[in-house]
């Protein structure tokens, strides 16, 4: 089956040049578009995307309010990715603290969002993670998030599980987390499972996030 995604940008432009580099994949199909953020969720609940790709500044309701209504309303909501003119943005930042699942920028080259399509799809890695420790750097307040803090507590993570977050952190893989720890994928997969279900983490993203801003891990 192929990966579905839903464009979501108020420039026709910009929608036609990711609809024509999408479209192109065999494995990825465009099912919709939309102009501006407060057409997302009916679009989303017709048709279930996999993935969204929503600009993140647009004029009646941008991606960030958008990315937090689609995660509060939509049941089994799809995977969100924001896209984006300047990569160190604080709007980006807020749009992954509201459950965005990664960003994109508009200037990227087509293997570049073909790439990030699929990754985000998948769920298995990070979508660049050393711009996501830059932006933590930059905006997530260092280790002084109080509520970042309370949840890595509650969490109690084992000493495997936080092992596991410190390499999300890096961006690796279940795969590659698997070689690094010398354990099986599935192993990975069910820490990966149980520390976002202890973090409250809705994926890998919102769990890195976390680390960052709990001071789990320094984003510097």
């Amino acid at each position: 089956m192929p990966v579905t995604v839903l464009l979501v940008d108020d420039e026709p432009l910009v929608r036609m040049g990711l609809r024509a580099v999408l479209e192109a994949q065999a494995d990825i199909e465009v099912v919709g578009e939309a102009a501006d953020g407060a057409a997302v969720i009916p679009l989303v609940r017709r048709l279930r995307p996999d993935v969204v790709a929503m600009d993140v500044r647009m004029p009646l309701m941008d991606g960030i309010e958008a990315t937090r209504a689609v995660l509060r309303t939509v049941d089994s909501p799809p995977k969100i990715v924001v896209v984006t003119t300047f990569e160190n943005d604080e709007y980006v930042y807020e749009a992954l603290r509201a459950g965005a699942d990664g960003f994109l920028l508009k200037r990227a080259r087509p293997a570049e969002i073909v790439h990030a399509v699929r990754l985000v799809a998948s769920g298995e890695s990070l979508l660049f993670p050393a711009s996501v420790r830059r932006l933590a750097a930059a905006y997530g307040g260092g280790s002084g998030n109080r509520a970042a803090r309370d949840a890595l507590e509650r969490a109690r993570l084992t000493e495997r599980e936080a092992d596991v977050l410190r390499l999300m952190t890096r961006g690796l893989s279940n795969a590659e987390i698997a070689a690094r720890l010398v354990v099986g994928t599935e192993t990975v997969k069910s820490h990966v499972s149980a520390l976002l279900a202890k973090l409250g983490a809705r994926d890998r993203t919102q769990a890195v996030i976390t680390a960052y801003e709990s001071g789990f891990v320094e984003p510097g």
